[in-house]
């Protein structure tokens, strides 16, 4: 399938709605659950899940609140004000940079111009000329103007291929130390307290940096710049206490960078998923001219469940599909979690398990489930015996 080919059949499916962009929560997301078509093909087509998911009479209760986007938004707008002073000063002592003064680079648009091509291509020549002046300096050479280039790149676009497409990536702020290694800068609003913060938003941050730092060692490897000039350890940047004062830690990721490139990797190609596609899928919900669907929501919910979903417990925090694949898994070993449907080998509906934990032999056409249905006929009696009660046998 050509690349003109793959978006117009994206577009398709997307509809009129406007494209949702990958960023560093849906890959993370995405990786979270490698083998999930339906979250893969959604994702690359810029569907609106929240909305598709609402109209199709399963709408989700969590995400971003306006007053949380608000308070992010406050709180990084204060510590990159002026040239982003107070967090160069934060980065000073936390990297111990030796410079007296640093350059800044807004990188939101270039030349009043947001286009994501030009951006990507502006944050790549920045790049090179931060690893330039680095090399020079290293090598004792005579000081080249603008020494202190890359120190700060505020809001670059990188690049990460997902499932054999390239999404664009925009990171908070890379910092460039003059030692020589980059370092990934996030800025959250959630606050850290006597020096602790919500692990659970902690971890979060921490998967997403590892999203930026592996685009970002992905564009200096076409510098060829190896991947340690990289730093391991991003830097997360959050109120203290219950005050708007920055404070700066680090983040060790080096688990979550083993993990995301593992998952990245189990991910099919976009193109591989739309060819066992009906042709004509889409998930557009037929505005009229007010902006009103049209379109049935048992057709759309129709159209949702001809990709398939790979559901998981875990997709309950992750993704905005979550209630509508919880409720199609409704009955089967997935809805119970990976490790069990893993540990039954195959088995994919509850009552497939129960009876074959019950009944003296395989059911009828699943003789090679002989082993499993071993297994679990053992397990039912080791749980009768330490519950005192008779095992039961299929009705």
């Amino acid at each position: 399938m050509t690349v003109n080919g793959t978006e117009a059949r994206l577009a398709r499916i997307r509809g009129r709605a406007l494209p949702r962009s990958h960023n560093a929560r849906t890959i993370a997301a995405l990786a979270s659950n490698p083998g999930c078509a339906r979250r893969a093909v959604m994702d690359a087509a810029g569907v609106d899940k929240p909305r598709l998911a609402a109209y199709s009479g399963f709408p989700v209760p969590f995400g971003q609140s306006r007053f949380a986007i608000t308070r992010g938004n406050a709180f990084e707008a204060q510590v990159k004000a002026s040239g982003a002073a107070e967090l160069l000063r934060l980065l000073r002592e936390h990297l111990r940079l030796p410079i007296p003064e640093a350059s800044y680079d807004d990188l939101s648009e270039v030349a009043g111009n947001a286009s994501p091509d030009l951006r990507h291509a502006r944050t790549r020549n920045l790049l090179a000329r931060a690893v330039r002046a680095n090399e020079d300096a290293a090598r004792g050479g005579d000081p080249v103007p603008g020494l202190d280039a890359g120190t700060m790149f505020d809001h670059p676009l990188l690049r990460l291929e997902v499932g054999g497409r390239h999404a664009y990536l925009e990171p908070d702020l890379i910092a460039f130390q003059v030692r020589g290694r980059f370092h990934v800068v996030e800025i959250k609003s959630f606050p850290v307290i006597d020096g602790r913060a919500d692990g659970e938003k902690v971890a979060a941050a921490a998967i997403q940096s590892a999203v930026y730092v592996l685009a970002l060692r992905g564009a200096l490897a076409g510098l060829g710049v190896p991947a340690t000039a990289v730093s391991d350890e991003t830097i997360l940047v959050c109120p203290k206490d219950f005050s708007n004062q920055p404070v700066a830690a680090s983040l060790d990721v080096r688990k979550q960078l083993t993990v995301l490139r593992r998952q990245l990797s189990r991910i099919a190609r976009i193109d591989d998923l739309l060819s066992v596609l009906p042709p004509e899928l889409t998930f557009d919900l037929d505005p009229d001219d007010r902006g009103i669907p049209r379109r049935a929501p048992a057709d759309v919910a129709g159209a949702i469940r001809q990709v398939e979903a790979r559901y998981a417990p875990e997709c309950l925090s992750t993704c905005e599909m979550c209630f509508f694949c919880r409720e199609e898994a409704r009955g089967c070993t997935a809805a119970l979690g990976r490790d069990v449907r893993e540990d039954l080998g195959g088995v994919e509906h509850s009552a497939s398990v129960l009876r074959l934990a019950r009944e003296a032999g395989p059911l009828a056409g699943d003789e090679g489930m002989a082993e499993v249905a071993s297994l679990l006929r053992t397990a039912a009696r080791l749980r009768a015996e330490s519950l005192g009660a008779p095992m039961r046998e299929a009705g």
